[in-house]
């Protein structure tokens, strides 16, 4: 028997030897490397481990309540003084002295402004003059009367003589009354020369200097004073407002209380609450034709004079409630492609849609006035992760995101923990090679 010999080569094992050798040999070996590396992918596959089942999404929940819940109205507001006026000079002449600082509070009585009083001393001086002129004159015509009613009385004068003593003594006491009022007057004038404030509130900067000449008509605006305790706060309710809280009264949504006892909260500029409360005491009988709007007006004590007239503020109206209502937490109401809706926990923490209509907002949560009933459950935090029918996993706590890509330090950590790739793999891949070298 001739000896066959095998050579290896990339292209797989040849045999070589006489040209009538036989080749049965060589096709055997060939067969049995392809059952070999056939049993060895399968074996890999086999130990691959299976794909975990998805894991329920953990959700949290809350049971829905009807009850009787309070609600607040915001509404856009504006401080005004209580008691607003214009200091102004009530005679003409000249203005010697500005006798307060600008800006600063000012008392009742306290003096603001004097003007020149010189020219007003002399007209007191020159009506009194007058005044005793016409008061010796109705003595004279006093004196002489006396005299005549005797006379007349016994026919030694004529009915004439005492006509024209009574009258004299009438005309007199007449002068003497008018040059009374010419004094009075006179001191009147004298008097606004020293223009003081009428109320304690606070000074606004003056409108005319000292030395200038002022009118009361023309340019007798000096400047104004304003009331700070107590303070008005003024807002405004549309006309489309009002109709909706008459139409929610009427179906039972909304009650205000009695005899509209609302209480007033002011949020300042900086999101602080105003310390003092306010109550409504005046409100428009008619809306205004220009901006289609209904005033209302509260009054709040500011007796440390905090806020001052012209302030914007938000005015927060308390004391309605919804009778019945439910109001759940807004992230628990989704937005569908046609309406809003919420998911339904099942006795089997099983999550079913529910479409619902909401309505006001209060703070963070939502009014729902169809689709829900007292008692059930509906998912608050997690409801992205939520599909009909889902089997959920209650947790008190808000659902941790295992979605979020780790970064940082603890991404580091994570990629040092993880496996290495499969031995096994490792083997199978070298097998396969080695299998088609020796191919």
């Amino acid at each position: 028997m001739k000896t066959v010999a095998i050579h290896h080569s990339a292209r797989g094992p040849r045999c070589l030897g006489a040209a009538d050798t036989p080749v049965v040999f060589c096709r055997s070996w060939r067969a049995l490397l392809l059952m070999a590396a056939a049993m060895t992918l399968l074996a890999a596959c086999k130990k691959q481990p299976a794909a975990p089942a998805a894991a329920a999404p953990e959700v949290t929940i809350t049971t829905v309540v009807q009850k009787d819940t309070p609600v607040d109205f915001e509404f856009t507001a504006q401080t005004q003084s209580s008691r607003e006026v214009e200091i102004r000079a009530r005679v003409d002449g000249f203005l010697d002295k500005r006798l307060y600082v600008e800006g600063q509070l000012v008392k009742a009585g306290q003096t603001m402004f004097q003007m020149d009083r010189k020219p007003f001393e002399a007209a007191l001086q020159t009506a009194k003059g007058q005044l005793a002129q016409q008061q010796a004159r109705y003595q004279v015509a006093k004196a002489n009367l006396a005299r005549v009613e005797p006379l007349a009385a016994q026919n030694a004068l004529s009915k004439k003589d005492l006509d024209d003593a009574i009258g004299n003594e009438k005309q007199s006491a007449a002068a003497v009354i008018a040059a009374k009022g010419e004094v009075d007057t006179a001191q009147l004038n004298l008097g606004y020369t020293t223009i003081k404030s009428p109320l304690a509130g606070l000074s606004s900067f003056a409108r005319q200097q000292d030395g200038s000449y002022v009118t009361a008509t023309s340019n007798g605006l000096l400047t104004y004073v304003y009331q700070l305790d107590p303070m008005w706060v003024n807002f405004s309710i549309s006309e489309n407002e009002m109709l909706k809280y008459r139409d929610q009264i009427a179906a039972g949504l909304l009650k205000f209380p009695e005899h509209n006892d609302f209480v007033v909260k002011l949020i300042l500029a900086d999101g602080s609450v105003f310390s003092q409360v306010g109550r409504i005491d005046f409100a428009n009988p008619a809306f205004s034709t220009e901006t289609g709007t209904f005033l209302v007006r509260a009054v709040f004590d500011n007796p440390k004079g905090a806020l001052r007239p012209g302030q914007f503020v938000k005015a927060r109206v308390s004391g309605a409630i919804r009778p019945n209502s439910i109001l759940v937490p807004q992230r628990s109401v989704l937005q569908g492609s046609k309406s809003h809706f919420v998911w339904v926990v099942d006795d089997q923490s099983k999550a079913h849609q529910r479409v619902v209509e909401v309505g006001d907002w209060q703070g963070d949560d939502w009014f729902v006035s169809e689709g829900l009933k007292p008692g059930e459950r509906i998912v608050v935090d997690g409801a992205l992760r939520v599909a009909a029918g889902a089997q959920l996993k209650i947790v008190k706590g808000p659902p941790a995101e295992k979605n979020a890509a780790p970064s940082g330090p603890a991404g580091s950590e994570s990629a040092a923990q993880a496996p290495a790739p499969s031995t096994q793999a490792k083997e199978s891949e070298a097998q396969g090679t080695g299998s088609g070298a020796t191919q």
